[in-house]
């Protein structure tokens, strides 16, 4: 008799595996800022940039989606006209900017040492 194990669904509770689902939307520039010893807010920050507005708000609705589904989703800021959507994961907080927007608050400047998604 053998037995068969089910494999599990990829989960959104690592910062590989919510960069890894923005890379598959075509988000581009994705960082990933190490908050662990600088703020409680967070363990890590994820940026990534959107091609227009409608390519940011349809990726931030499917992830909010995943992150819904997981009970990870603790809260999410900006609209559908936003050019900045947040969505706080508990450990983690995804940003997703429009290219412009992201040049004008630099965050990863804010946050200092960062890596880029393929060094997560």
């Amino acid at each position: 008799m053998s037995s068969m194990t089910s494999q599990k669904q990829p989960t959104f509770t690592s910062a590989k595996s919510i960069s890894d689902f923005l890379e598959e939307k075509k988000i581009t520039d994705i960082v990933v800022i190490d908050l662990k010893d600088k703020s409680s807010i967070a363990d890590t920050l994820i940026i990534g940039t959107g091609t227009s507005l409608r390519h940011i708000q349809s990726t931030a609705e499917h992830l909010r989606k995943k992150l819904k589904e997981e009970k990870s989703l603790n809260h999410i800021e900006g609209d559908h006209h936003s050019d900045w959507v947040i969505l706080d994961a508990g450990d983690h907080i995804v940003h997703l900017f429009t290219s412009e927007t992201r040049s004008h608050y630099d965050l990863e400047k804010m946050w200092g040492e960062y890596k880029a998604k393929d060094n997560v």
